[in-house]
């Protein structure tokens, strides 16, 4: 299977980094999915979205990313996120308990929504 090299970096460190088979990504356009050999493109994530990152070796990984972007070419996938958990690190409860305070930020809510997303995507694959 042809594969392609992956980073997926946020601000503040690099999340993970290594050869993939399979990319997908929430965007402003909608969700899209890269293999290698892809039309080049640039996108846009969308905050509080998912990626996820199927490496040739080892389990599948699933990420919330918090805006940012993303950078395609024929053999290579880098996603430049403003944040990023990966679905182990999230704490679902706290995620949750933002979801439920009324006096949440548009943007705490988004990161939350992303997190508890990218932790139910690791359970329901």
């Amino acid at each position: 299977m042809a594969e392609m090299t992956v980073d997926l970096v946020a601000v503040e460190r690099k999340i993970w980094s290594g050869q993939a088979s399979f990319v997908s990504a929430q965007t402003t356009e909608g969700q899209i999915g890269i293999m290698a050999g892809h039309e080049p493109l640039l996108g846009q994530l969308v905050e509080g979205g998912t990626v996820t990152i199927v490496p040739t070796e080892g389990e599948r990984i699933v990420a919330a990313v918090h805006g940012g972007f993303f950078s395609v070419t024929a053999d290579t996938v880098r996603v430049l996120a403003e944040s990023a958990d990966l679905a182990g690190e999230v704490d679902v409860d706290a995620a949750r308990k933002v979801l439920s305070d009324t006096n949440a930020s548009e943007e705490q809510l988004r990161a939350a929504q992303g997190q508890v997303r990218a932790v139910e995507a690791t359970v329901t694959d």
